[in-house]
């Protein structure tokens, strides 16, 4: 674990860096209160946002390199998650597709996402440092055991935010979306 703390506290802002301290912090709370593997949780949430603030042309050249869909080329927003799960594969040697899954779908979630996938996303959204309308929302579903319903509410703005400013919405995010509305019938 050494190399990636060395890694994001020499490449990311302090800003990011402390939001990333803090995603470790909250996946941490979040996995002993739901029952996940701590160990991996911190894990992914120290690779999750590694590659947030790289250029437009480092972007173009990882999502090269790593064979990711053109479409990453566009958008680090989408694309940072996927490509620290590729290199938490290639370069570090991780290769447990729980926690490849839960620092690739941080951002957008998709249908079926595993518990671990669940906290991860949602330590992302609610850390500490957050601070956006409706984040207490979710900090209290998490608090009562509904981490279903904070992910749910938390994709559902994360769409309406989107639409409202004409932005891209990711299809896994949709599926996502939907996904949770049928669990929970609506």
């Amino acid at each position: 674990m050494k190399s990636i703390i060395d890694y994001i506290e020499k490449n990311l802002t302090p800003k990011r860096l402390k939001h990333t301290y803090g995603v470790c912090k909250q996946a941490v709370e979040l996995a002993k209160k739901y029952g996940a593997d701590e160990e991996k949780a911190y894990k992914a949430a120290l690779f999750h946002d590694m590659f947030k603030d790289i250029s437009q042309e480092k972007l173009e050249e990882m999502v090269d390199l790593y064979g990711l869909d053109e479409r990453y080329k566009c958008n680090l927003n989408l694309a940072h998650g996927k490509l620290a799960a590729a290199v938490m594969n290639k370069e570090y040697g991780i290769n447990y597709s729980d926690v490849l899954d839960a620092v690739s779908y941080h951002t957008t979630g998709r249908a079926e996402m595993t518990l671990l996938e669940k906290i991860i996303y949602i330590a992302d959204a609610i850390e500490p440092g957050r601070n956006y309308p409706g984040v207490d929302d979710l900090r209290k579903m998490v608090e009562k055991e509904d981490i279903d319903g904070a992910c749910y509410l938390s994709i559902k703005s994360t769409i309406r935010n989107l639409e409202s400013q004409s932005l891209f919405i990711d299809e896994d995010s949709m599926k996502a979306k939907d996904y949770f509305e049928k669990r929970r019938g609506i």
